[in-house]
This record gives structure tokens, sequence and C-alpha cells, in this order.
């Protein structure tokens, strides 16, 4: 299970809807008004987008609040991951982490170096100091995933100092930005420097619930957005993702109501997951939950689930994790209901 989110593979096992629990996507759904607009939108299928997505990166640094010279587009977060890392030899990241940091290094042929996290998950510095080499480049979720933690402000800060020092470059994944508390913002702290020495990826595809429309952005210096010209493909972005994000960015009723929706859901998830006995609940900044399963592996709680008509995220496929960790994520006040009423049985067996 290398990814969350596919259903199909599963529908034969549950004579109903599935509840997806392994991919985390903003329970609300879309901000209202966005299917209008792409409805508007179609005759511009007809035609390229703008090549250099002016519109779309003005709305993005908007959002943002940073320069539009420093924003790039992409197909999804991923892709500009790819590109990223195409452009260095050596990649370091802290395990467990999202695969594809790992898959699209070797992909390229580049060496990887993989760190191991401290037991509380927080970032092994000491370790990161004694490897980091000139010319690296450290990729690092913010939050983690599967983890959920967010890299505390003075601990980031820490790692940006080793990596500029050391020479290297340091390339934070922010895909879950939004659901996180408002204690720091990340494009404040590096933009006052013109994000020299850092790139800072965000998406549509998680907050805005849009996993479809494949939309990443991200800040980085303009000396490197002229690196990263040179790579990218053109077009990545299509009319409709264009059309999107146009748009999304100004739902500032949405944006409010998410946040506080997924704070609640979190603290009551958390709370209530905490009273199970057989499972050990780690803390949470986002809107997901890694699970340790003290008394089951992950085969058996997967299918246990699945016949409850749940699809959880078994862990085992993230290096770093073995079969006795699941990640669930946080949805509405009635599918965490079912959620916990399936832990509470499986709490006896």
């Amino acid at each position: 299970m290398k990814h969350g989110g596919d259903l199909i593979s599963y529908a034969d096992y549950y004579q109903g809807e599935l509840i997806d629990f392994s991919s985390n996507i903003n329970p609300l759904g879309p901000p209202e008004g966005l299917k209008r607009e792409l409805i508007n939108s179609f005759n511009t299928l007809i035609s390229y987008p703008d090549i250099q997505y002016r519109y779309l990166r003005k709305s993005i640094s908007e959002y943002l609040k940073c320069n539009i010279e420093n924003v790039i587009v992409g197909n999804g977060a991923v892709e500009i991951i790819n590109n990223i890392i195409h452009l260095f030899k050596r990649v370091i990241i802290f395990i467990p982490s999202f695969s594809e940091y790992e898959d699209r290094a070797r992909v390229f042929g580049k060496e990887v170096l993989k760190l191991n996290y401290l037991e509380d998950f927080s970032l092994d510095l000491e370790n990161l100091e004694e490897n980091m080499m000139e010319g690296d480049l450290l990729v690092l979720g913010n939050p983690n995933n599967p983890t959920g933690l967010r890299i505390e402000i003075e601990e980031l800060k820490k790692a940006y100092k080793i990596v500029r020092a050391k020479g290297g470059f340091l390339l934070l994944d922010e895909a879950f930005f939004e659901f996180c508390p408002e204690d720091y913002d990340s494009i404040d702290i590096f933009g006052d420097e013109d994000f020299k020495g850092v790139g800072i990826i965000r998406a549509a595809t998680k907050f805005f619930a849009l996993p479809g429309i494949r939309l990443g952005y991200a800040c980085i210096s303009k000396d490197m957005v002229e690196e990263y010209k040179k790579i990218e493909l053109p077009w990545s972005v299509n009319a409709l993702a264009d059309c999107a994000g146009r748009y999304i960015f100004n739902c500032k009723d949405y944006i409010d109501k998410s946040k506080r929706y997924i704070e609640a859901e979190r603290k009551f998830l958390l709370e209530e997951l905490s009273k199970i006995e057989g499972i050990k609940v780690y803390t949470t900044h986002t809107n997901y939950i890694l699970i340790k399963l003290l008394n089951w592996d992950e085969e058996f709680v997967f299918h246990k689930f699945l016949k409850d008509g749940l699809v959880v995220r078994k862990c085992s496929s993230f290096d770093g994790l073995d079969k006795s960790y699941i990640r669930v994520a946080i949805k509405d006040r009635d599918k965490n209901l079912r959620l916990i009423k399936s832990f509470k049985e499986l709490e006896r067996l």
C-alpha cells in the first residue's frame, strides 16, 4: 500500500460505499462556487494555457504573500518535488517520510542518504550536521507524512542554518500547511531572505480537497526559478487547474471554516482514540493520525475495518515503520464516530 486513496482495489470487499480514511482530504470538500467556475471555463480547453501562468501565479503570490517572481507551479506538489530533486546530486531524507522523496531520487540515479528521526519524531540535528555536504538537497515534510508533526520553529531555523553553512538546499514539503496551528509561516521566515537556499512547496490537493486537479505551487529564490525553468515541462498545469487556482485562494470564509472544523475534529478524535486500549495514538498537527497497534498487525486491522466499510492506511510501506502502524485521516463527525466504533470493537477482540 504505497499510497492512500485506492478504493477501487477494495470495492469488492464491502457491499456499500467505502469510507476512505487512507487519504487525507478536507472533509468539507472543495470551496462552494468552484464547480460553476470550472463549468464556465470549459471553453478555455480549446486553447493552450498561458505558458507562464501569469494570472495563476499572481493569485498564488497574493495568497502566500510572496513576490510573483518567486512562484512556480506544477502538476501537483509531487512534480515540483521531482523537478527540484533532478537539480541535485545527493538527496537527504529523514525516515519515515513520504515515499516519493526517495523514489524520485532513485529514478534520476541520485544518491540517497536516509537519516532516522529521533524517538519522538523530531529532527536529529546532530546527525544532520555530521552528514550534510556541499550541494546536498535536504527534503523535509512539514508537517511530515505519516507522523503528522510540524517542525518546531527553532528546530526549523537550526536545520536551515546547518544546510546553509554546509552549502546545501532545504526543500520543505508543506502540502498540509493550512491544517496546522497558526504558530508560524515558513514563507514569512524565509521570504525576507528571498528564499535563499530554501524552497517551500504547497498544494491544492489536501486542504482545498482537489486531488484530481493536480495543482502544486512553491516559493523559491529567483536564482532557483531560473534553474527550475530549464528542466520543467511546458504547460504542466492544465486549464481547469489554472482556473481553480485563480478562484480558491480568494475563498476566505471557506479557508477559515475549514481550519476551525479540522481543529475541532482533530481534538475530538485524538481524545476519543486515546481512550481505547491496544493502540498508541500519536499527537498530530494536521488532518491525519499515526497509530501504533500494540496487539495486532496492520493486515488484521485493515481487513477488520474493511468489513466495516472503512479503508485505513497501512504504514509498513513507509521506510522506518513496521507492520504495527496504521494512519487514519480526520473526517467529519459522523465518519469519525464510525471509526471510533470500529476501534472499540477491535478493542474487544
